[in-house]
């Protein structure tokens, strides 16, 4: 179980069939395929779809199928696959960056005096500049999984053709600064959306404690050259915490669109507090504790 199991020692037992960066690229194919239904559903909030915005609402389910296909691939030409799985992580990165100028663009407003056409007050209710940044980052993470260290943690990545890339850390380190990557990019996501209450509710400081927590415990595991024990037990306490967070603030916002006679309306659940959206402090919590995980595979244990 890798470095999972310095934590847990109990999980020297535990043998996956599967090794680390199998696990991750599986996860990235789940990830893109909630993406889509997460934009579908944020998307609907207009009552109208424009045919740009179905772009990635069909991107995601699709991508993620066409992983899954890359991954059968693999089970007998794993270079084949690995180009196949970049070319759709390179796609997902286009629909990120395009996504993310669209939503630039509606958050600035052209006739208005200069110094206020871009202001943070517009920006917390303009369409959020992150959800079609994680399109980019997934494909960042998935690109990093598809190729394998030609040694352990040497950042050394073979490529096909026989080609080789140095890399300035190794895949494990990387790894760990990612998670810091995405858990701020949740963070930062997570107080737009609840700057927009005041934060009222005193709930609403948990994931933005938390998050900053896991997101300073993600970039010190990742800028250590060799984290002890007691470095990794703070980092897998603060994943744990990650997605304990994410199934409280789901449950919340299912408790906050309920009506007044506790029932759910599909309206509400829509318009209302997004039930996503925290599951996100979930999935990051999962990534960062798939990263502790044995990079070797089955066959070379």
């Amino acid at each position: 179980m890798g470095r999972l199991a310095e934590v847990f020692p109990f999980l020297n037992k535990v043998r996956l069939p599967l090794d680390r960066d199998q696990v991750v690229l599986l996860l990235t194919a789940f990830m893109l395929f909630m993406l889509g239904v997460d934009t579908f559903l944020a998307h609907s909030i207009s009552g109208t779809i424009r045919p740009g915005e179905w772009i990635p609402i069909l991107f995601g389910p699709a991508a993620g199928a066409l992983l899954g296909l890359a991954g059968l691939i693999a089970l007998r030409r794993r270079t084949a696959a690995n180009i196949f799985a970049s070319i759709v992580f390179l796609a997902s990165l286009a629909v990120g960056a395009l996504g993310t100028y669209f939503h630039l663009a509606r958050a600035v407003i052209p006739a208005a005096p200069a110094g206020q056409q871009f202001t943070t007050a517009v920006l917390l209710y303009a369409p959020p500049v992150l959800g079609p940044l994680t399109f980019a980052l997934v494909a960042v993470l998935g690109i990093s999984a598809a190729w394998q260290e030609e040694k352990v943690d040497s950042g050394r990545l073979r490529l096909f053709g026989g080609l080789r890339l140095n890399m300035p850390l190794s895949k494990t380190r990387a790894y760990f600064l990612l998670v810091a990557v995405f858990t701020l990019a949740t963070l930062i996501s997570s107080v737009i959306d609840h700057a927009r209450t005041n934060f009222v509710n005193p709930w609403l400081w948990l994931p933005t404690f938390a998050g900053a927590f896991a997101t300073l415990a993600a970039l010190f595991t990742g800028v250590i050259m060799k984290p002890t024990r007691g470095d990794l037990a703070v980092y897998t306490a603060a994943m744990l915490l990650m997605m304990a967070v994410g199934a409280v603030g789901a449950g919340l916002h299912v408790l906050a669109n309920r009506t007044g006679q506790g029932a759910l309306i599909i309206e509400r659940m829509i318009r209302g507090a997004p039930v996503l959206a925290p599951l996100l402090f979930a999935n990051m919590g999962l990534l960062g504790l798939i990263v502790l995980l044995d990079p070797r595979g089955p066959r070379e244990k």
